[in-house]
């Protein structure tokens, strides 16, 4: 098939627009004719796709987002693709893939939190009124025949906050490279991460991925830092921040020197190899790559309900689930619980088997095959 891909930028920064690069790839690999449709490319597209440069204008995030929308159709449509799958917000798609929740829902969210100065703002926003417009109109457009969600919670957001039926969206959950992220990366690399990063060789560590760090959920896990069965744990965070001053001074005052900050870091399978367990207690995460990182790396996670991996765990796993993540004793208890278990074997067995079952390879079948369902019924259809 000749497959169109939308969104507007991309990139190998960011989890959308990472996916979007693999999926490129594994579309590619499956032997179909794959085209790019960007407004910025800050990378190359992979060897043997076609990538295209939407001219979107440049005054601003709101008259962007609007001219991607509007121009992005008429480029595609020329092109003349089988099928096009959008990863952003564009109307006119045969395929929706929703990787990070409703727009609608994500604003509901920051309202309970902001309170009334917050609605006020998002009321104000011309550029979240913008989102809402655009995300309402594509929900609602006849020519999106399925729905890709990265979670069943996703599923569930989109299914409340829009009417659209049940049999209209699919979960499809995001892979893993397993042969990237593996549990032999401890042998061969954790000792030199921890060495770099001046943490003992024998200190419990749990690593923190991410940028975004209140929307990761950082903030709890600082809140937990000081509790008395983590007085010898360390807490590595990769990633970054506009705030990152204040968290900084934040850890410092919560416990000197075993809170480290690494920011961005290229090689973050090394990483996994130096951590005892991942944390990500994100107030709102709508699957969350890390999880499947660390699972494929052997390691057990610590991870709130909000975050849309937290499905695929079980058994001995699930103990890391916490159901109230606001509470610093209960993300504290879930630690030490998990920590204390890290040195039985059969924890990072289980951790790499689930990982496994979710390899991009699997993925990408899973998807093509969707791809061609929703191609066969669009035959003939008048553009």
């Amino acid at each position: 098939m000749k497959i169109a891909l939308v969104h507007k930028r991309l990139d190998l920064n960011g989890g959308t627009e990472r996916d979007l690069f693999r999926t490129a790839e594994g579309l590619r690999d499956l032997g179909h004719e794959v085209h790019l449709f960007c407004g910025e490319f800050r990378v190359a597209a992979p060897l043997g796709v076609t990538a295209h440069r939407i001219a979107a204008l440049r005054l601003g995030r709101t008259a962007q987002l609007l001219s991607l929308a509007l121009r992005a159709p008429k480029m595609i449509a020329q092109a003349a693709c089988d099928i096009v799958l959008s990863f952003d917000r564009m109307p006119d798609c045969d395929v929706l893939r929703c990787g990070g929740g409703t727009h609608r829902g994500f604003l509901n969210r920051l309202a309970e939190e902001g309170g009334t100065l917050g609605r006020l703002w998002q009321t104000a926003s011309a550029y979240h009124r913008t989102i809402l417009a655009l995300e309402k109109r594509q929900y609602q457009s006849p020519r999106v025949k399925r729905i890709i969600a990265v979670s069943a919670e996703v599923k569930r957001d989109i299914m409340s906050n829009y009417e659209i039926s049940s049999d209209r969206i699919s979960v499809l959950y995001n892979g893993v490279d397993v042969r990237r992220f593996y549990p032999e990366k401890r042998t061969l690399f954790g000792h030199g991460v921890r060495a770099r990063w001046k943490i003992p060789p024998d200190a419990p560590l749990v690593l923190f991925v991410g940028s975004g760090f209140r929307r990761k959920g950082l903030h709890r896990l600082l809140a937990a830092w000081n509790a008395p069965e983590l007085a010898r744990a360390y807490l590595l965070v990769v990633g970054s921040d506009a705030r990152l001053g204040r968290y900084r001074t934040w850890a410092d005052s919560i416990a000197p020197g075993r809170i480290v900050f690494a920011g961005r870091q290229d090689q973050i399978e090394n990483y996994y190899g130096a951590a005892d367990v991942v944390a990500l207690p994100s107030l709102q995460e709508a699957f969350g790559n890390v999880v499947l990182e660390a699972l494929a790396s052997g390691l057990p996670v610590v991870v709130s309900r909000a975050v849309g991996a937290a499905e695929i765990l079980s058994g001995s796993l699930a103990e890391g689930i916490v159901d109230r993540p606001d509470d610093p004793e209960e993300i504290s208890a879930r630690l030490v619980s998990l920590l204390a278990k890290t040195a039985v074997p059969a924890l990072g067995q289980e951790a790499r088997s689930v990982a496994e079952a979710y390899s991009w390879e699997r993925h990408f079948h899973g998807l093509d095959a969707l791809l061609r369902e929703v191609s066969e019924s669009t035959v003939g259809r008048v553009s």
